[in-house]
């Protein structure tokens, strides 16, 4: 299996390229507009890009989404969580909590995390010629390094509603229900670095482990304790 990860400085934005070198396909999660550097990769590595999907609707750059099934003739996957107020307005297969996405050996299965924006959904993914169990979670805006995505940024989007303790609410749900409940091994690759506006102390470091923030991050502690309210306080 492969995993690139294709990082924008200027947007403190990562997107991913995950292949199955056995098959020769290859996804992108969370394409920006400039699809010639997925292009390339794909090439560089013998493989076809036959999937784009994102894992949550962007409001702070430009998706590449469509551009890049059209010139690869990849098909589109989006996710169909949120309610109708927050699905997207281009054609594209549907994922729900649960459904997964194969290449060859691989399997990237979406995990609706709603609390950044409501339709999150995280991707679990499994290389299946190594081993049965999950290995890696693209997190989207989701979980960052040392971090969270920030549930107040959707007020404008929602016509001036404070979304702010929903969102936090969902989040801390996720992280309960979600996120803490795979092994501290799985690796986490986020969709933004320090720098971005999507979380409030973003870390530098590209990625991290489920463990690693369950010891570590700020929000480990309200969870440790079920402490719904003091997260909720703590949160943007």
């Amino acid at each position: 299996m492969l995993i690139e990860r294709i990082y924008d400085e200027d947007l403190a934005q990562a997107s991913y390229l995950i292949g199955c070198q056995a098959k020769g396909e290859a996804i992108v999660v969370d394409g920006r507009r400039d699809i010639a550097v997925y292009q390339d990769l794909a090439v560089k590595n013998g493989m076809k890009i036959v999937a784009v999907t994102e894992t949550h609707i962007h409001a702070d750059y430009l998706s590449g989404t469509r551009e890049l099934a059209a010139a690869t003739g990849a098909r589109i996957y989006v996710s169909g969580e949120g309610g109708p107020d927050w699905q997207y307005e281009f054609d594209g297969e549907r994922l729900y909590d649960g459904d997964a996405i194969t290449l060859g050996n691989i399997s990237i299965k979406a995990v609706h995390t709603p609390g950044h924006t409501p339709e999150h959904l995280s991707f679990l993914v499994t290389d299946g010629a190594f081993s049965d169990r999950p290995g890696y979670l693209l997190s989207g805006d989701f979980v960052f390094s040392g971090d969270l995505g920030r549930p107040d940024l959707l007020d404008e989007a929602a016509g001036g509603v404070d979304t702010r303790f929903l969102g936090a609410k969902q989040l801390f749900a996720s992280l309960r229900d979600k996120f803490l409940t795979l092994p501290d091994y799985v690796q986490v690759h986020p969709a933004h670095g320090a720098g971005s506006a999507c979380g409030k102390a973003l870390g530098a470091i590209p990625s991290s482990t489920v463990g690693y923030e369950r010891l570590y991050a700020w929000w480990g502690p309200y969870l440790a304790a079920n402490d719904e309210q003091g997260f909720i306080d703590e949160a943007p």
